[in-house]
């Protein structure tokens, strides 16, 4: 998810006190703005005609009621009454009033400052209105957006918690889901909300009685306010998936008018329920692909149980023939021993994924040189191996390795298997060894047609077989998973790539300890 921006949210204290300073600083200035226009008029100018001068009051009393409140304008208009009645009606330099159409000068004065007052105060509460709407539209989308960007399952009610907290400024949230083993609570906050779990059975009673909608709060019923355990206010808002109340959103912190509360609640039941549906599908993928490894697997070794155990029955069968020479009936019995080979392989490797998938693997390390687990290894694919060529370069030959040498001998044999199989008959499989400071690798080469692009992501599978597998008679596609569990045991990993001069090439790396073998003898000595 990227970077949210969210607007600082201003202390209640701080925000009262600050439209009361900026009301201080237009009611100065409006003063100030009157006892200069007095001055200009009577002294500075010499303007005696009081229409004039009654505009020139009025222009600053509008002004005034524009930018500021109505007791600011009143303020203001007052004083300008006062300036003008002294300084500018007959006679001047008093507070009498002469001339009764004067009166009606100055109260035309007040009553316009106080209606333009009136109808300025009025357009700013309803921009300030809107813009208050606008902003709760645009946090409820941005709470929607970081909903619907929420993927993981895991901890998601609590994310949602967080987010409602941070986008409407609140100090604390709390989802109350109720549950086989009591009322589930998913925090946000700083300090947890301490709510009894009676106020919460009784608020979630009140949310299923009657649904009923007030047009005036924007709100459906069952929105309650309590107090917890150590005094804190806590708003309680039904969250409902239609008319279904499913738990309660506690909320603590600056006020959130009613409908707000309602929208939030609304948006926070879809995404418990969007949360639940995606763990359903979760579950119902986990069981689509254990119902279609498990097919592939069964099939897979049906076919590889039945070509050796019809070739063993076709050959026993053949050795009580009388017409077999001596050489055909030793051949028979090869073919017996090499399918028997070939079985015992596969339980093997049936044993080995069942041990991997119960984690009852654990490595024993020791100290071995690196060629004694490359014989080890040619030696258990040696069936698989037996029309190829096996070169190795061993570039650690004078070093010895801790590791455990029977998970690595069997994970590098599969890679051998593997290599022998895909490979063109009398082709040349290459081994190459080499030591770093921390981790033995070792690199099998084939010389077949490479791996597909397609077939990377899904190489190390259990059951996968590749593209070029359509072409094989045998193979469960378990080998490369096997491998990657063997060495999972001992913190090891394998990865492929294809060589460049033709074929794939399979390496393994095992984290170990390296020492020369003078070391270790001078130790024993």
């Amino acid at each position: 998810m990227g970077l949210v921006r969210v607007a600082p949210v201003v202390p209640r204290a701080t925000a009262r006190r600050a439209p009361r300073t900026a009301e201080l600083g237009v009611l100065l200035a409006g003063l100030a703005a009157v006892a200069l226009l007095t001055a200009a008029c009577s002294t500075w100018i010499g303007v005696s005609n009081p229409t004039i001068v009654a505009l020139s009051f009025l222009l600053v009393v509008l002004i005034v009621a524009t930018v500021s409140t109505r007791r600011v304008a009143i303020a203001t208009s007052a004083m300008a009454f006062l300036c003008f009645n002294f300084f500018f009606l007959p006679p001047v330099g008093t507070w009498t009033i002469a001339d009764p159409e004067n009166w009606v000068a100055l109260f035309t004065l007040l009553a316009v400052s106080i209606v333009a007052s009136h109808l300025s105060l009025q357009v700013r509460q309803r921009a300030s209105d809107a813009t208050a709407r606008r902003d709760e539209l645009a946090r409820l989308f941005d709470l929607t957006r970081d909903i619907l960007l929420t993927t993981d399952t895991a901890g998601a009610v609590g994310l949602v918690a967080r987010y409602v907290a941070r986008r409407f400024g609140l100090e604390s949230v709390t989802i109350c889901l109720p549950g086989p083993g009591g009322w589930q609570r998913h925090h946000s906050g700083e300090r947890p909300l301490d709510i009894d779990a009676a106020q919460l059975d009784a608020a979630l009673s009140a949310a299923r009685a009657r649904l009923e909608f007030d047009a005036h709060q924007r709100t459906y019923g069952g929105h309650s306010r309590i107090e917890t355990a150590d005094g804190t206010s806590v708003s309680l808002v039904p969250l409902r998936v239609g008319t279904r109340p499913i738990g309660l959103l506690a909320l603590h912190g600056q006020d959130v008018e009613a409908g707000t509360q309602d929208a939030i609640a609304g948006v926070t039941a879809i995404a418990i329920e969007r949360t639940q549906l995606l763990e359903e599908r979760r579950e119902a993928e986990v069981v689509r692909r254990g119902a279609e490894l498990k097919s592939a697997l069964l099939a897979s070794l049906s076919h590889d149980l039945k070509t050796p155990l019809t070739a063993v029955a076709v050959a026993a069968n053949n050795l009580d023939a009388s017409w077999l020479t001596d050489e055909q009936r030793r051949g028979q019995i090869e073919i017996v021993r090499s399918e028997l080979q070939r079985l015992t392989r596969l339980f093997q490797d049936i044993v080995d994924m069942a041990r991997i998938e119960t984690q009852a693997i654990a490595a024993e390390r020791e100290w071995v040189q690196p060629a004694e687990i490359v014989e080890a290894a040619v030696r258990q694919a040696e069936p698989a191996l037996g029309s190829h060529r096996i070169e190795v370069a061993d570039l650690a030959e004078h070093a010895l390795v801790r590791l455990d040498p029977r998970l690595t001998s069997a994970a590098l044999a599969h890679l051998l298997e593997n290599a022998g199989q895909y490979s063109p008959s009398g082709s040349t499989v290459t081994v190459t060894v080499t030591l770093s400071r921390d981790e033995l690798r070792v690199a099998v080469r084939d010389r077949g047609v490479g791996i597909a692009p397609e077939d990377f992501d899904h190489l190390f599978e259990r059951a996968f077989r590749g593209t070029g597998a359509r072409r094989q008679r045998f193979g469960t596609g378990m080998g490369l998973a096997i491998t990657r569990g063997l060495l999972a045991a001992e913190s090891g990993r394998v990865w492929a790539e294809n060589h460049p001069e033709g074929g794939a090439t399979f390496t393994i790396g095992v984290p170990v300890q390296s020492r020369t073998a003078a070391a270790i003898e001078g130790e024993s000595l």
